[in-house]
């Protein structure tokens, strides 16, 4: 077996009173028990990255750092209005070459919709910045309904969604970084 994938999960929500703690918690949980994987959580309240996308603070330099190390990406994002969270957003806007050529995979949630339409926005920034969206994703509708106290669900399609997930990060993640060694991407 190779040498496992650095994923990193990023907690797109930054709110005081927000439910994204639950989610990221939870298939961080799921992942680590994927051997394939080195996993990292990065909660973007705790970053404090600037909206200015500058890069002259300590949190947008760890930041950076982050994902330039990362080689694999999975987003985890509320729906706020129809799209992500502005805090995402501008994460995603921050850096450039960091996120090129590698995959990145969503869990969302939200209303009645689960979130899949802030991930059909992500998906597009994703595509802008030369980043590899695989198509499966987890979805939690009515998100707050879903989890019990400990922070579990038995949502059986999205636990079912988490393995599909990570056989194509793994995958896209596995063939891309030995790209990227090999071949610096172009773009």
């Amino acid at each position: 077996m190779s040498e496992p994938l650095r994923l990193e999960i990023i907690l797109g929500t930054v709110r005081p009173v927000r439910f994204g703690p639950v989610v990221a918690d939870w298939f961080f949980r799921q992942a680590a028990n994927d051997p394939r994987f080195d996993i990292g959580l990065i909660d973007l309240a705790e970053f404090s990255l600037p909206s200015d996308l500058t890069m002259d603070s300590d949190g947008a330099q760890a930041f950076q750092q982050r994902i330039a190390a990362a080689d694999v990406i999975v987003a985890v994002t509320p729906e706020y209005n129809h799209s992500t969270s502005g805090a995402l957003k501008d994460a995603f806007d921050l850096l450039k070459r960091e996120w090129r050529a590698k995959p990145v995979g969503f869990v969302a949630y939200g209303g009645l919709s689960g979130g899949l339409r802030a991930v059909e926005h992500l998906r597009q920034i994703v595509a802008e910045l030369h980043m590899v969206s695989v198509r499966e994703q987890v979805s939690f509708h009515q998100a707050k309904k879903q989890f019990d106290e400990s922070g579990e669900t038995a949502n059986g399609p999205a636990i079912d969604a988490v393995g599909r997930m990570l056989n194509q990060l793994d995958w896209w993640g596995r063939h891309l970084r030995d790209a990227r060694s090999g071949d610096p991407y172009p773009g």
